[in-house]
């Protein structure tokens, strides 16, 4: 396994791994919802847009890309995110190599990019079907901070407050 930092080059396989790893929730979503979802995370304008606003760290394996999440910096707020915030989006790991920690370990390259980066807060939002992920988040110390509807399902933002150390004169 090898992380590194993603790139333009980088497009075509995040987005196979997006339609990859999101795909067991067709199954928990309406066909309409599923569709959506789907869409967001095959377009090609949304991907690029992503790679041009956000730091993406990827696990390589076989030269492959096994697991991705992308690290948006403070300064982008969303209706989810204050512009104050940096935050996570689109974890995701192929299933056929979960289990090996891929996941974590893209997690905590993120807090520890936003810490390194003086970040105050960082936040995500995650769903009522997303179980392995939401215990994770929830592990790791992220507090949930409100509650919203999105593609018919209930999700929770969550927030992690950064702690960085200033030298003092």
């Amino acid at each position: 396994m090898k992380y590194r930092v993603a790139d333009i080059n980088d497009l075509e396989g995040l987005r196979q791994l997006g339609k990859i790893s999101y795909a067991e929730f067709s199954n928990v979503l309406s066909t309409e919802n599923w569709n959506t979802l789907s869409a967001i995370l095959e377009s090609e304008e949304n991907v690029l847009n992503l790679i041009e606003i956000s730091k993406i760290f990827i696990c390589e394996i076989d030269s492959g890309i096994a697991g991705m999440i992308y690290f948006i910096p403070n300064g982008n707020p969303t209706e989810l995110y204050e512009s104050d915030w940096c935050y996570i989006r689109f974890l995701g790991v192929d299933p056929k190599y979960r289990g090996l920690g891929i996941g974590k370990e893209l997690v905590d390259l993120c807090i520890r990019y936003a810490k390194k980066s003086e970040e105050k807060i960082i936040a995500l939002h995650t769903s009522e079907f997303m179980n392995a992920a939401r215990i994770m988040y929830e592990k790791k110390g992220f507090k949930r901070v409100k509650e919203i509807e999105r593609l018919g399902k209930r999700y929770w933002v969550y927030t992690m407050k950064l702690g960085f150390f200033t030298k003092l004169s």
